[in-house]
């Protein structure tokens, strides 16, 4: 079991309030990702939960019970840190099994974990190794079999894949998702990558300043952001935000269209401006586009290579189905 609860939680360093009176429920078996850029509470938050900080006010409920002033080690979960946190004089094997040790379990019971752990996470060839001879991401699936072998009731990943190429980065990610499905198990993740969030989440939360911004799954947070901040922060790339005329058109402030929600033509379209900086992806292109009236630059999404050049004019229609509008304050309109 690993249902998490926050009520009403808050925390304050001195005179500074981080985390505002903040209530939320991460599900038995979720995989909640905490997202949202450098200093909204998201890692604070983390530490929270892991009983790491102290918080201020409020409680936190572990399947059901207080577990508000409960010490870390006692709150039935395992931790993952971006840092790894390995011992370089231990084997593989031997980091592993770390926390059996201090529990005293005995050494065939420790074996037994330590392999199946190892096996989950294709690491039996490199038991014998020490953390020196072993890649950043190999690392990294030490430190999450050091936590599996404790059988929490939830998993906490403080940004684990931040020090890992953008190669290993994708590859940990399907292993972490992979790893999730596998032992159904509360998993909470923090990281500022909106790409992992809409890619491994269960649920997302998104932070701004210690305040929850919307909770929803991924698709729910791309196809109805609750606000213009939401709305700027997930999709790669983000949204495109128009105001003035063109937003009152629609009866909004502003309105947002999505770059892969525009279609591009040489010749007509309800926009136009002329093309800037293009980046061919392969799968897709992507065209930086100038002088349209509608703000600084309109990001488009186009699939496949197209033959448009710096400087050259081209037309933009968005579909009129996925335009997201926004009032004055900000928030979604219906």
């Amino acid at each position: 079991m690993g249902r998490i609860t926050l009520d009403k939680v808050t925390k304050s360093f001195g005179e500074t309030q981080v985390i505002p009176p903040l209530d939320l429920t991460i599900e038995d078996g979720e995989f909640t990702v905490f997202v949202g850029p450098s200093g909204c509470g998201k890692s604070t938050l983390l530490r929270l939960i892991a009983g790491l900080e102290d918080i201020t006010s409020g409680q936190i409920r572990i399947d059901g019970n207080d577990a508000t002033n409960v010490p870390p080690a006692k709150r039935g979960l395992a931790m993952v840190f971006q840092s790894y946190a390995l011992y370089p004089h231990m084997s593989v094997r031997k980091n592993i099994a770390f926390p059996l040790r201090m529990a005293k379990l005995d050494k065939a019971a420790q074996d037994a974990k330590i392999e199946a752990a190892a096996a989950a996470l294709n690491l039996t060839d490199y038991l014998d190794r020490k953390p020196g001879q072993l890649s950043g991401g190999q690392r990294q699936r030490v430190a999450i079999g050091r936590a599996i072998v404790r059988e929490p009731s939830a998993f906490l990943f403080d940004e684990p894949l931040s020090n890992l190429d953008a190669a290993l980065r994708v590859g940990m990610r399907m292993e972490i998702s992979e790893l999730h499905k596998k032992l159904a198990t509360t998993m909470v993740y923090v990281t500022h990558d909106q790409v992992e969030a809409m890619t491994m989440a269960d649920k997302i939360v998104v932070l701004r300043a210690g305040h929850i911004e919307q909770v929803g799954s991924p698709l729910e947070l791309y196809k109805a952001p609750r606000n213009l901040f939401v709305a700027g922060f997930i999709g790669s790339p983000k949204m495109n935000l128009i105001d003035g005329p063109e937003a009152a058109k629609h009866d909004a402030h502003t309105i947002g269209v999505r770059p892969e929600h525009i279609a591009v033509s040489a010749s007509e379209g309800i926009w136009s401006g002329k093309v800037g900086v293009t980046e061919h992806l392969g799968s897709d292109t992507f065209l930086h586009v100038h002088g349209t009236g509608l703000g600084e630059m309109i990001t488009v999404r186009a699939g496949g290579e197209v033959d448009f050049k710096y400087g050259d004019t081209i037309y933009l229609t968005p579909r009129a189905d996925v335009i997201h509008r926004f009032g004055t304050d900000g928030l979604r309109i219906a």
